[in-house]
């Protein structure tokens, strides 16, 4: 399929209701309102296509940057390709689950992860704390730095407060991902995550809440999926 193609169906499946959902959650025009169920359907039609992928992109819209994500190539992307992703990565549903999803799947994840979090930009430092969160989602244990995740815990504990509004929702997801896909941190996380307490997260003209931490991984605990990897980080 071309790029042109593409944006025919997009709009085809565009939805007024979901527009003004995204809208309020923070997206902005140029957009239709794809639900993500829609966007899959699409996904299963084009297959990967990387090139396309970059092309769809480019346009600025948000529901073609959402399926970019989808049928872009982890094996292909480059790492300055994802850069210019995050950068231009404007609300969260771009920066946190599309960027961070194939960062995580790509060879340059835990790289891109450090750097990112080290950005004055909001959602490329969000992007890097979630791309992290996939990143442990996926590994397997013994691929993971855990020095390096107590670390950053600790860290995450003593600046959550003070971060930007998205960052901090991507900390406290940080927070759980460890806790939730580590077993051998999972106690330390809990202890990270009462000492931060409840997150605020200003969510907007929304409904969507801020998890708790700590009541979360032990919800994960409590239903034996402790440690369970996901096969892949971006949905």
């Amino acid at each position: 399929m071309t790029s042109k193609s593409v944006m025919k169906e997009l709009e085809g499946y565009g939805n007024e209701q979901t527009k003004k959902i995204y809208i309020r959650h923070g997206a902005h025009e140029p957009l239709y309102g794809v639900k993500i169920a829609d966007l899959k359907k699409l996904v299963k039609k084009i297959k990967p296509d990387h090139k396309l992928a970059l092309e769809l992109y480019d346009t600025g819209n948000s529901d073609a940057m959402y399926l970019a994500g989808l049928i872009a190539d982890p094996k292909t992307v480059t790492k300055d390709e994802l850069r210019k992703w995050a950068k231009n990565a404007y609300w969260y549903m771009l920066s946190e689950y599309t960027v961070a999803g194939l960062a995580a799947e790509s060879p340059y994840g835990w790289v891109l992860a450090l750097e990112w979090i080290n950005s004055e930009e909001e959602m490329i430092e969000a992007a890097g704390w979630s791309t992290f969160s996939n990143w442990i989602s996926i590994k397997p244990d013994n691929e993971l730095h855990k020095d390096a995740l107590l670390e950053f815990m600790e860290l995450v504990s003593e600046k959550i407060s003070g971060s930007k509004n998205r960052v901090r929702y991507a900390m406290n997801g940080f927070i759980i991902a460890v806790g939730s896909y580590v077993p051998s941190l999972s106690d330390e996380a809990i202890k990270i995550a009462r000492q931060i307490g409840k997150v605020e997260v200003n969510m907007g003209n929304t409904s969507c809440k801020v998890p708790l931490a700590g009541e979360y991984i032990n919800k994960v605990i409590s239903s034996n999926r402790l440690g369970k990897k996901r096969k892949e980080a971006r949905n």
